[in-house]
């Protein structure tokens, strides 16, 4: 990044990213369970390269924006110097149902 963030995660992005552990280290093993988070945690540094989720574009909201991770997407925000990680989401899930469940409240 040109600038220097300071990054907050949302605890909802940290329940995220604790089910999505616990579902790889069920499903495959703890150490891909750990790789995938660690991929997660330095697709961090990509931030600046997100866009607007096409889901949130029919709705007008523009503040949000998101990156991919494999089929990972990484929902966030970025106000000044901070940014705000709202969601790690599987993008295999229904992505409309959940963005409208957080956002759209």
């Amino acid at each position: 990044m040109s600038m220097k963030y300071k990054v907050i995660i949302d605890p909802q992005a940290k329940l995220d990213l604790k089910e999505i552990f616990i579902y790889v280290a069920v499903n495959d093993s703890i150490r891909s369970a750990n790789k995938l988070i660690d991929a997660l945690e330095e697709t961090r540094s990509k931030l600046e390269r997100g866009h607007i989720p096409p889901e949130l574009r029919p709705t007008g909201i523009k503040k949000y924006l998101e990156i991919h991770y494999k089929p990972y997407r990484i929902i966030y925000e970025i106000e000044k110097n901070i940014i705000y990680i709202h969601c790690v989401i599987d993008g295999r899930r229904n992505i409309q149902e959940i963005l409208s469940n957080r956002f759209l409240r």
